[in-house]
């Protein structure tokens, strides 16, 4: 997650919705005990300060599929940032019907 709000960041973004399938996480983000992960959540929580407004959202299991595939499709590049605007790599994006 903090890797996402850098990037977002550093696209100018100022509204985002960020989603985790970890339901402890979301709350941990939306709550004020820290647990063992405190110093993370504490990190989210202040990169989020520079935001107009942010979301954190919880999502099941299946989106793991998009999220499998999508870091799969990048094991032949460089460590780096890659980002696309307009349509997804192939295989990406399709555990969900269009709509």
């Amino acid at each position: 997650m903090p890797e996402g709000l850098a990037l977002a960041n550093d696209l100018g973004l100022q509204t985002l919705r960020v989603a985790s399938d970890c339901v402890n996480a979301v709350a941990s983000i939306h709550g004020e005990g820290f647990g063992r992960y405190g110093p993370i959540v504490l990190e989210i929580k202040t990169r989020t300060e520079s935001f107009t407004r942010v979301e954190f959202v919880h999502e099941g299991r299946r989106s793991n599929i998009d999220a499998h595939c999508l870091a799969r499709s990048f094991v032949i590049f460089s460590v780096e940032r890659h980002v696309w605007f307009v349509a997804p790599p192939d295989g990406v994006c399709t555990s969900y019907p269009d709509e």
